[in-house]
This record gives structure tokens, sequence and C-alpha cells, in this order.
């Protein structure tokens, strides 16, 4: 990307780890190394496949905490048992299968940072022990009377807006003012266009190293429609096409042909008789089906196609990955839990 001599100037430096030189990136940047310095907690919000670890990782790595440990725990990966043993430890004989006494990951990052991805996955209970260990610093193992005090800080993160999960009272006010003393937003992917090249000249670093390909070059065709994609699954997504692509070339250069068909702007999946490929054609089968009326209001219309679509994407996913959930979840970009509630919601639960 070129910019005037100006530009460079006002720049913030990128930090260690991170790809991208764009405006919307300047702002992390910017933001990241003020708030490292200090004690407060972090709130990261912004879709899944942002990057939201990697700038915890670097707020923690960047701050006078950076000797200490950095400990990352997935809220959504774990049932809530679980995941209060797995925060705070327990004591031998408090729940079947606890054979000896066991620390939990706030001890494990005691005077270093503790990063709680997808916190809005908590449940209303825990989320009041997260709220004592903010405001005390303190709690006790599970089924154990000994209260345990701890030097950590806390960022979390967020792929939901957390204030609508308050208004919905799925999560705690409180709490959420707790965490939210700076907030840091992750802009998608297509936010930042500007960076793809950069970040396709990363990938391909690494895929080639990895991989003992010699891959080097991109065809201009492929990297305009690269940059003109939508990217739904954002970096995480871009990386996985990247990979896909130095595994797959034959020769050293990622031309056109390479890129998955939904990239190229090609239809993806077998078509469906009585369906055209737009939103008018998809919405009127609903209406005919009747899912919806055609008297419904836009939005809601909206999400009713959405939801049909997200459906036939994630069962497609999964017949091309034949029925492997951690495939299927890599290639679109969530994790394996989001995946599974999706699953839920959609009724595929048995792989239909």
């Amino acid at each position: 990307m070129l910019r005037n001599s100006s530009d460079d100037a006002a720049a913030t430096p990128p930090i260690k780890g991170i790809i991208g030189t764009g405006q919307a990136m300047q702002q992390v940047y910017a933001i990241t190394r003020q708030v490292a310095a200090s004690n407060a907690s972090v709130l990261l919000t912004g879709e899944t496949g942002t990057g939201k670890e990697v700038i915890a990782r670097a707020i923690h790595e960047l701050s006078p905490r950076g000797s200490g440990p950095f400990v990352r725990v997935n809220c959504g990966a774990l049932s809530e048992s679980l995941l209060e043993s797995e925060l705070f430890g327990h004591v031998r004989g408090s729940f079947t299968g606890a054979v000896a006494n066991r620390a939990g990951r706030f001890e494990a990052a005691h005077t270093g940072t503790i990063f709680l991805d997808e916190i809005n996955s908590t449940s209303p209970q825990l989320q009041v022990k997260l709220l004592r260990v903010l405001q005390e610093r303190e709690f006790e193992r599970v089924g154990d009377t000994e209260t345990i005090r701890v030097d950590t800080r806390v960022i979390a993160a967020s792929n939901r807006e957390l204030l609508d999960e308050v208004a919905c009272e799925r999560f705690r006010e409180d709490l959420y003012y707790r965490l939210n003393v700076v907030p840091v937003y992750l802009p998608p992917l297509r936010a930042r266009r500007e960076d793809i090249p950069q970040l396709v000249s990363h990938f391909l670093e690494i895929y080639n190293e990895e991989n003992d390909r010699f891959v080097t070059h991109i065809h201009k065709d492929a990297l305009e429609a690269l940059v003109k994609y939508h990217w739904p699954g954002n970096v995480r997504e871009l990386q996985n096409v990247i990979e896909r692509c130095v595994v797959l070339a034959t020769g050293d250069e990622i031309d056109l042909a390479l890129l998955p068909p939904t990239i190229r702007g090609e239809t993806v999946g077998p078509a469906v008789p009585g369906r055209g490929g737009d939103l008018d054609s998809l919405a009127r089968e609903l209406v005919e089906q009747g899912m919806t009326t055609a008297a419904e209001d836009d939005a809601n219309l909206f999400e009713r196609v959405v939801s049909r679509v997200e459906r036939e994407l994630i069962s497609q996913m999964l017949a091309a990955c034949g029925g492997v959930q951690l495939k299927a979840a890599a290639r679109l970009g969530i994790n394996r839990n989001t995946l599974r509630k999706k699953l839920t919601e959609h009724g595929l639960e048995d792989g239909e």
C-alpha cells in the first residue's frame, strides 16, 4: 500500500507478530500499546477469526507482566462444571473424577495474564464468581473453603455484542462493566482490505516453510479476487486459503483456479431444484413452504433467510469434510464448540 510521507510520520509502529499497516490496524496498535502499560481489564470484541488472541498476547508481552505467565481459557469449549474447575481448581473428592487437588488457571496466571476467550458463553452462576475475582482478587477452589488470593490481569474476548447479551439478561451488567474498562475492537478483514497483500505474503512464507514448498508468486487476478472477497471467516479463513493453495500448487505461483469457488465468485455446492441463486428466490421459497409470510417485515424475513442459508452451508461443509466436525469448523472459520451450538440450533445433530 502506498502512503505519503505525512502518513508515515503519523503511523503507529506495528506490533511484533501482527500483520497490517492500514488505518484500521493503526488504531488497534495505538490502543494496544497504551493499555499494555496498565493493569486495567481489557475487553476484546470483534468477529470470529479477527485475531483477538493475538492482541491479548501482545498486550501481555508489552506489559510489565510480560515475563509472567500468559494463560488462555476458551470458555465456550467446556461445560459449566468443567469450566469452573478449570478456572478455579478443585480439591480431591469434590466431584467424581477429582482424585487429587488441582490448581486452576487463575492460580497458574498469578503475576501474569489470563485471557478468557468467548466470555459470553459463561453461565450466570459462573459470572458471579468471575465478578468476585475481578473485584476482590480472591476465590475458593471447587469443594474447598480456603480462600486463595491472586495477582492476575484479566483480558476477556467476545464475538458477540455483550451489551446485547446484557439486555437479554444472559450476561451480568456489573461483570460487563468490570471487564469493559478498556474496550478494543478488532475490525473484520473486509474493513482492512489494504492489509490483504501483506497477510498473503506472510502466510505464504509460513506455509512454504512448513510444507517445504516454493510458492513465491501470486497472479494479479488471484490477488484481486482475494482483496474483493468479503471474508466471513476473517484472517483465519484467509490463512486456511493460503495454506490450501501452497499445498495444491503445482508450480511457484497461485493462480485464480487454485482459489476456492466462493472466492472466485462461483456457486458452491450442488444445485437445489426449484431455487434460483438470489435472495429473492430463496425468500419466495420460504413463503411457499410456510416458513414466513410475504407480509412479514424485512428484518424478520432477512433473519429467516440468513438462518436457512447458514443451515445449508453448515450441512454442505460437514458433508464435504466427511462429517468430521473439527475439520468443518476450521474450514468455516469457527471453533468446534460454536459449530456444535449451530448444529443444535439447526437440528443437524445427527449429521443431517
